[in-house]
């Protein structure tokens, strides 16, 4: 991933670059810090979407081998609103149910952590916002915060990773408890966590 280059004046290529740099992190912190990824949401995603699409394939080859008048037969237009009631749902749950969520995980111990991505267009700073929960349910943490992505990509476009991680172990406590755990570890050789 340190190789990685990416347009520097492409937010959303910064912004996808680093919200993907988040799993590899996450998934691989010592343990018992390591998080599993919850693909729950994703899969729903796919589901309306494919779904919809599904659909909108059916209602093509009915009206190209069936002719313009089959079209008008209830099943067709039940399909067609069925498409519409998919899409609509697939944008309700995208926009209100992900709501920009990147990463979704949860520890052996059962604590979850969910991050939210966003920026804005034409804007340096990117902005995370962490949602660690215990088991129970409790809110562990609750914390928005920003940083220039100039902070881990360099003036070509390469994506540094260290920095990156080091950012993320300052602002999430979890992940700073494993940073102190990985120094431990090494005795003080690294602080760096989820390094591949």
């Amino acid at each position: 991933m340190a190789d990685h280059k990416v347009p520097v004046y492409s937010t959303n290529d910064l912004k996808s670059t680093s919200d993907d740099a988040l799993l590899p992190y996450l998934t691989n912190l010592p343990a018992p810090y390591t998080f599993a990824v919850d693909n729950t949401k994703s899969n729903i995603r796919f589901v309306l979407g494919y779904s919809a699409v599904a659909i909108a394939a059916f209602t093509f080859y009915a009206d190209r081998k069936l002719g313009w008048e089959a079209t008008t037969s209830p099943w067709i237009i039940a399909a067609v609103v069925s498409y519409f009631i998919l899409n609509g749902a697939l944008t309700f749950w995208i926009w209100a149910v992900e709501a920009g969520e990147v990463f979704y995980g949860k520890r052996k111990s059962g604590e979850t952590i969910s991050i939210s991505s966003s920026v804005q267009k034409h804007s340096v700073p990117y902005k995370l916002h962490v949602v660690y929960k215990s088991p129970t349910g409790k809110i562990l943490q609750d914390k928005k915060f920003e940083a220039p992505f100039t902070n881990w990509f360099s003036a070509d476009g390469v994506f540094h990773p260290e920095p990156y991680r080091r950012w993320l172990a300052i602002e999430v406590d979890v992940l700073r408890l494993a940073a102190k755990e990985t120094e431990k570890k090494t005795g003080g050789a690294s602080s760096l966590v989820g390094n591949q």
